[in-house]
Parts: C-alpha cells; sequence; structure tokens
C-alpha cells in the first residue's frame, strides 16, 4: 500500500497561521509516502510569500513534489508575469514545474497547467498530454498512474469559472493511456468521485489547506490509500474556530472492469 497526502492552495500571504504548525505537525504525523502540492504557494508571488511558502516545505520530513498555480505567477508585476514568469517559483519551490514520482506501486507525474497570458484560467495542450501519457508507459502494470495539475479537468454545474483550455481532450487522452487518478485544486472546493466522462479516471481535489479564501468548506487535504485496485480518499479538515487538522469524510473506490466505483 502507498498513501499520498495531497494539498493545495496553500496561499501564503493570505494564509490562517495559526494552521500552519498544526498542519506541518499532522502532515508529519501521518507520514505519508509522498506529500503532492497542487498548486498555489502564495497570493500573489511577492517574495516574502514565496520565502514563506520554502519555510514550510523546509519543515515537512516525506518526499514533495509540487506543481504551480495560476496565483504563483505575479498578477500585479506584468513585467515579470510576461518575462520571468516562473523565475521565483523555480528558486524558491523547485526548479522542475513538472516533476515526476514513482516506485515499483505508483507513479506520479505533474502537470503546469498555468497560462501567463491569461491569469485566473489555465491550458493544457497536446504535447503536455503526450508527455504525461509517455511517463504511464512503462513495464509495471499494476502501478497506479496519477496526474497532479492546478487547474481541474471538469467543473460542477455550480462553478462560475470557465474550465481550462483543452480539459476536455486532455481528459480523453488521460482516461486512453491509463491515468487512474487525476488530483487538482483551484475552485477551494472538495471533491472525489470518477470524472462524468471517464469512469475510469478518479477526480480527486483539495480545497485550500491554509488560505482564508474559503468557499463555504473547511481547510483541508486529502490522504489517498493505493492498493491493488484500490483508492481510500480521507478528508482531513480543520474547520472553523478549530487550529488542528481531524479525519473527516472519506470515500473508498475500486476500480472494476476498467471503471471506478464507490464502495462505501
Amino acid at each position: 500500500m502507498r498513501r499520498v497526502l495531497h494539498i493545495s492552495d496553500l496561499h501564503f500571504g493570505r494564509d490562517r497561521p495559526d494552521l500552519l504548525r498544526p498542519l506541518i505537525r499532522t502532515i508529519n504525523g501521518l507520514a505519508p509516502d509522498l506529500v503532492a502540492i497542487s498548486g498555489d504557494f502564495t497570493q500573489r508571488a511577492r517574495l516574502g510569500q514565496y520565502r514563506a511558502a520554502r519555510a514550510f516545505l523546509a519543515q515537512l520530513q516525506p518526499p514533495v513534489l509540487s506543481v504551480p498555480g495560476n496565483h504563483d505567477t505575479p498578477l500585479d508585476n506584468l513585467f515579470i508575469r510576461f518575462l520571468y514568469p516562473w523565475a521565483r517559483y523555480r528558486k524558491y519551490i523547485h526548479p522542475e514545474l513538472e516533476p515526476s514520482w514513482e516506485d515499483e506501486e505508483v507513479a506520479v507525474v505533474g502537470i503546469n497547467t498555468v497560462n501567463r497570458w491569461s491569469w485566473q484560467r489555465g491550458r493544457i495542450g497536446r504535447h503536455t498530454i503526450r508527455r504525461v501519457c509517455n511517463g504511464f508507459t512503462d513495464d509495471e502494470p499494476a502501478r497506479t498512474q496519477i496526474a497532479m495539475l492546478h487547474h481541474p479537468l471538469e467543473h460542477g454545474s455550480d462553478v462560475e469559472k470557465r474550465l481550462m483550455r483543452g480539459a476536455d481532450r486532455a481528459l480523453t487522452r488521460l482516461g486512453e493511456c491509463g491515468a487512474d487518478v487525476v488530483l487538482s485544486g483551484h475552485l477551494h472546493t472538495w471533491h472525489a468521485r470518477p470524472f462524468a466522462t471517464q469512469a475510469g479516471v478518479l477526480f480527486v481535489q483539495a480545497g485550500t489547506g491554509l488560505s482564508t479564501r474559503l468557499r463555504g468548506q473547511p481547510n483541508d487535504f486529502n490522504l489517498l490509500s493505493i492498493e491493488d485496485g484500490k483508492v481510500k480518499v480521507e478528508q482531513w479538515i480543520a474547520g472553523e474556530g478549530q487550529i488542528e487538522f481531524a479525519p473527516g469524510q472519506s470515500a473508498d473506490f475500486e476500480k472494476i472492469d476498467g471503471a471506478w466505483q464507490a464502495t462505501s
């Protein structure tokens, strides 16, 4: 069994300082095999915010894999945003924008979906999906294949933001090339269910780990337990007035005849 802790939208610069130490303590106490962070480390990509994000990462004991979010490129400094959009991210977070991690049971491939020319809406192109699918081509057929990106590939009817450019095509191709799970953030809401149009791909979305920008849901992160075609997604939450993270709702899934089915 492998355990992947998925967290998103920390938003240093508009975060809850009272939750920082409890979050670090909880992550290290759970000791997952990997911490996967799906973007928006900062609120405005300012140097002080990036330094706070780096200090947070330095205190995590498990391995970390991350991708940037749209807030990780400067909104209010167009010169840097258009000419050097990733300079600060590469310096303070990680030199790679699309890293990967794997062992004999799980493979995680990062995808950078940030569009510097359209600050809020992401994009994902054919070349990117080809690279991800090539990363899933291996000699371990039982390995669970996970893609992680900031912008979700599917929106509910209650979401006002526009869906990322290329999302439908990307989701179809990911389903065809063997992706089992897609991790995302961006909307500050929690989901765990198969995609409506690709039942063989599990849609796991984290809310916000530390931000004060809540959308009617608590600060949270996900803990995925993965074993033999089964995935348990457990949401850990710190509700209003709470300064500790504790288990919340959970959902169990099993892949049967190529499609994920809820078992609880």
